[in-house]
């Protein structure tokens, strides 16, 4: 690129000596100026052609995590809880212990089924014994059956109980342990080691998000909302990664306004293998939809404005570049509509344009 600059340098000074020395009424810059072959290897040529035109409407949005794929763990028991080495931001595995919560409910789940197996005990021997006493003769049928429906009474009170401390996992030593019931990364937390908590705190002690794909949710005005549709393709960029473009589609609308900043909200599913989209980062939504119209379509890099005026250079040879005017009629990325004095399939520079420019103008 710099040898390309200082050729064109060199080949423009050599230009304005030899039109100081020629007489002013001829053009000799356009009729001398010949790309060379090392000069046109490194030049970048373009094409017109006729697309669609598409509109495009920028939007303020913020990356958020996918709440399809989000577990919030909530606190089953009151007490005190221990052993937290899990922190925010770490990934953490499905059925990973996060900490344990010292319970009085839970001792008192674990009493219970002990207490229930108890009872079965004593149940099963004495409809031991009275299968026995029936069998000799000495009790009744009507004893049997009722030592039989205790018995089943007391193992449906040992089932019940274990089903109770199954639900709040198990441990029959009055610890409840909090683990993790997906693979993700924690995004909220909101305890710490030796707080108490109890049962009716409505605050989640942690969030665990599988962030391989994120949500965008974009605000749309009341004056745009004509102009978003579901299905709609949009590209986004970060503050963090100003020169990488994110593609997804709009894949909700939420069809109402919010109450305190009177905007329509847009979801845009992205995938996020990398982790690179983070929640909270801001980011800016440009919506693309094709319309019914078409019109010649050049790479923006080729048009050059000078002295109020769009400008691209039609290459025929080396030896023949025109100057050619054109009207801007919108632009739509990298590329931008136009009108004018070209047709699809014509050769257009699209690097170093300016100095060529300027060399074509000496």
């Amino acid at each position: 690129m710099l040898k390309t600059k200082i050729y064109l340098f060199i080949l423009l000074q050599s230009l304005v000596i030899l039109s100081c020395k020629s007489d002013p009424d001829t053009i000799i810059a356009k009729k001398k100026f010949v790309i060379s072959d090392s000069l046109l290897r490194t030049l970048q040529i373009d094409s017109v052609s006729i697309q669609q035109v598409e509109n495009t409407l920028t939007l303020t949005g913020q990356v958020t995590f996918n709440e399809d794929k989000v577990a919030r763990i909530f606190p089953m028991v009151s007490g005190n809880i221990t052993g937290i080495t899990a922190q925010l931001g770490d990934y953490v595995k499905q059925g990973q212990l996060l900490g344990i919560i010292n319970s009085g409910e839970m001792a008192d789940y674990a009493n219970d089924l002990i207490t229930a197996k108890t009872n079965l005990l004593i149940a099963k021997k004495n409809l031991d014994a009275s299968e026995d006493m029936y069998k000799s003769g000495l009790a009744s049928q009507k004893d049997l059956i009722t030592a039989q429906e205790m018995y089943n009474q007391t193992q449906a009170q040992v089932n019940r109980s274990n089903q109770v401390l199954q639900v709040y996992g198990g441990n029959t030593s009055g610890k409840y342990e909090l683990k993790s019931p997906i693979n993700g990364f924690i995004v909220e937390k909101q305890i710490n080691n030796d707080m108490a908590i109890r049962p009716d705190n409505a605050n989640d002690l942690f969030t665990i998000s599988d962030l391989k794909d994120v949500w965008v949710i974009a605000n749309v005005y009341e004056s745009n909302i004509s102009r978003v549709h579901l299905g709609d393709q949009v590209d986004i960029t970060t503050l963090s990664y100003p020169d990488k473009v994110f593609h997804g589609t709009i894949d909700k609308i939420m069809n109402m306004l919010d109450p305190t900043n009177k905007v329509m909200k847009v979801r845009i599913v992205l995938p996020n293998p990398d982790y690179a989209l983070k929640p909270q980062m801001f980011a800016s939504v440009t919506v693309k939809n094709k319309t019914n119209q078409t019109s010649l379509c050049v790479p923006s890099s080729t048009i050059i404005f000078v002295n109020n005026q769009y400008y691209v250079l039609h290459l025929k040879s080396q030896s023949e570049i025109i100057i050619t005017p054109v009207q801007l009629l919108g632009t739509s990325g990298n590329q931008t509509y136009i009108t004018g004095n070209v047709t699809p399939g014509d050769k257009l520079i699209g690097s170093n344009a300016i100095l060529i420019y300027s060399a074509l103008n000496s």
